[in-house]
């Protein structure tokens, strides 16, 4: 059985107060949740404040992104041991929105991949299509492109470490969701390829999240897809009553 993981993603959203508002409201919302993973990912300013308020707490710590290089010449950015060190444990790699405008790619994805793995860090992975592509009929090659790409030279006793979010980009932040058919469908289409890159036993343990506008409402009926692990919730983990009821589902 695979643990499921409900992460948020706040994006670029919450000052330290706002943090500090949001966490302290979660914590006794959830706090007696035992059978999922739990993970909030923050602002990078936020990190050392999000840090102390869960300690003790069942909410485990991430960031929404990282840089390959260790340390160096990278103005603006942040390397995995920085994050570390502030006891982050999962990141965000890949995310739609780093991809579309920030110039995000396969290759860049592996190398952030790598680092992260390197430092102790667990990857959360995203992929997804876009409109266009799928009504294209592409979203099987688009997959296989951004899975290959993001575990190429990975070594299989890594991917316990990993977890990937299937998101369809025309579902982000617009309200629209996959049907949870759909969802789950397009998720087996990203198993089975971890399956012909590894093999059949390592694809059936990874977790594999749905990234599309989960929300209080859906979080239920796509929860019990066979295929689905989780959610990395966008809008809905803003709100904690909202993000509580998805991690309940």
């Amino acid at each position: 059985m695979r643990k499921p993981i409900i992460a948020g993603n706040w994006k670029m959203n919450n000052t330290n107060a706002g943090t500090k508002a949001l966490i302290t409201e979660l914590i006794p919302l959830v706090k007696d949740v035992k059978g999922t993973e739990i993970v909030i990912c923050v602002p990078y300013t936020n990190i050392a404040t999000a840090a102390e308020l869960i300690k003790g707490t069942n909410i485990k710590l991430g960031a929404e992104n990282v840089h390959w290089a260790e340390k160096g010449a990278f103005t603006g950015e942040i390397s995995a041991e920085m994050l570390v060190e502030l006891g982050v444990e999962y990141v965000i790699i890949g995310h739609s929105e780093r991809r579309q405008y920030f110039g995000e790619t396969d290759a860049t994805v592996n190398m952030r991949v790598k680092a992260a793995l390197a430092s102790g860090l667990k990857p959360i992975i995203c992929v997804g299509e876009t409109l266009e592509q799928r009504e294209k009929n592409r979203v099987k090659s688009v997959l296989k492109k951004q899975v290959d790409g993001a575990f190429a030279d990975i070594p299989e006793d890594q991917l316990a470490n990993i977890v990937i979010a299937y998101e369809p980009v025309w579902a982000i932040g617009t309200g629209k969701t996959a049907t949870a058919q759909d969802a789950n469908d397009t998720i087996k289409i990203i198993r089975n390829r971890i399956a012909k890159l590894y093999n059949r036993k390592a694809a059936n343990k990874l977790r594999i999240q749905y990234g599309g506008s989960m929300n209080a409402k859906n979080a239920h009926e796509l929860m019990e897809m066979k295929q689905i692990d989780g959610g990395l919730i966008g809008g809905a983990s803003l709100k904690a009553v909202d993000f509580s009821i998805v991690v309940k589902h």
